[in-house]
């Protein structure tokens, strides 16, 4: 039996006791599967993802991560997963390498390890050659792709990919896709990633579940066969 790596269970973040951003959702996710959260903009999506990555508390409801619980357990938490955010956070002052040594630093990694693990990092995205540019010189999918390098220092269990595509052009989209199917192929990762593209949850995940918060955060769900 497939081992479940994520489950929510009620999970619900009300702000300001009044406006509900994400209301009692469940779900399960699968060891070693691609996961899509569908949603158009404010359907709650990053919201699903800073409380299943300890960021933000929920209201209401459980998740776990990998048995942890997110509110509980948050350190242990931390400690397994990582996180690819929709904006942009690597320093542009810095070049590449030395931000993915950055976040191996603030993982507690030893620096030999770290060391082999950027240059691996960057080879699988394909900047290598451009590990010693400042940041600030890098295109759109250029800085993607960094961000990328950056959530998988960690050598984490669960990856969380916050709308990994949003704003990129049609062939960068396309790369980045690839990239994703390989964490899957030669890692085993489990993926847990939003979008509001349903071609890019059609083509890229096993199952997706469907937000649409004018019916009251109902759900379907659907599974490529």
């Amino acid at each position: 039996m497939t081992e479940e790596v994520i489950r929510a269970e009620n999970l619900t973040k009300v702000y300001n006791r009044s406006l509900v951003a994400v209301d009692h959702i469940n779900f399960s996710v699968r060891e070693g599967e691609i996961f899509g959260f569908l949603g158009p903009n404010g359907a709650g999506k990053t919201t699903t993802i800073g409380m299943l990555t300890t960021v933000l508390k929920p209201t209401e409801g459980t998740a776990l991560v990998l048995g942890y619980d997110i509110v509980k357990q948050d350190s242990e938490v931390r400690k397994i997963i990582g996180v690819v955010p929709q904006e942009y956070t690597a320093d542009e002052d810095l070049t590449g390498y030395e931000n993915i040594m950055l976040c191996a630093d603030l993982y507690g990694i030893p620096r030999d390890v770290a060391k082999k693990r950027a240059l691996e990092l960057l080879e699988l995205v394909e900047l290598a050659d451009f590990k010693d540019k400042k940041v600030e010189t890098y295109s759109g999918g250029m800085r993607r792709r960094l961000e990328l390098a950056i959530g998988l220092i960690n050598r984490p269990k669960v990856l969380f990919l916050d709308e990994p595509t949003l704003g990129l052009d049609v062939q960068t989209r396309a790369a980045t896709w690839e990239y994703i199917r390989r964490l899957k192929k030669e890692y085993g990762m489990t993926i847990f990633m939003t979008t509001h593209y349903l071609e890019e949850a059609d083509t890229l995940c096993d199952r997706y579940s469907y937000n649409r918060p004018w019916q009251n955060c109902s759900y379907w769900f659907a599974q490529r066969t």
